[in-house]
């Protein structure tokens, strides 16, 4: 190649060679394959390594996502006390933001005196107040 040509870098200039970054020599290019004058079958051998390497990183982050996701549940969990409820039982209901009994920054975070009518799977209760009228949503 001639270096006093216009399009020549200052890395051609100083090295004698055009600078590749990393990722073009992971994933083979058209000009890295020339470049190296791999044959056909040389180059679908290493494609064929370069994919399945690929398909090990993938399954070490699938894992290693899987070993996270039970670390948090485990964190979690450790602070969830289960709890118990018969039907009949007087309970009071936790307000949350997002809920629409929410009403602003300084009201109560408890409202009301409710009775369990039900007690379904998994925690999940059904209430009522006082007066017999149930609770349109099942409480967690």
């Amino acid at each position: 190649m001639d270096r006093t040509s216009t399009r020549a870098t200052p890395y051609l200039l100083v090295y004698g060679t055009e600078a590749v970054i990393p990722a073009k020599v992971e994933i083979s290019s058209l000009r890295i394959i020339q470049e190296a004058e791999l044959d056909n079958a040389e180059w679908v051998r290493a494609r064929y390594e370069q994919l399945a390497l690929i398909d090990e990183k993938r399954m070490v982050v699938v894992c290693h996502g899987q070993v996270y996701r039970q670390r948090m549940e485990r964190a979690f969990n450790k602070r969830v006390r289960t709890r118990l409820f018969q039907i009949g039982q007087l309970v009071l209901k936790r307000l949350f933001p997002h809920q629409d009994e929410y009403k602003r920054k300084f009201a109560p975070n408890w409202h009301g005196l409710y009775v369990v009518r039900k007690v379904l799977y998994g925690g999940v209760i059904v209430l009522a107040e006082m007066d017999v009228q149930e609770y349109p949503k099942p409480i967690n």
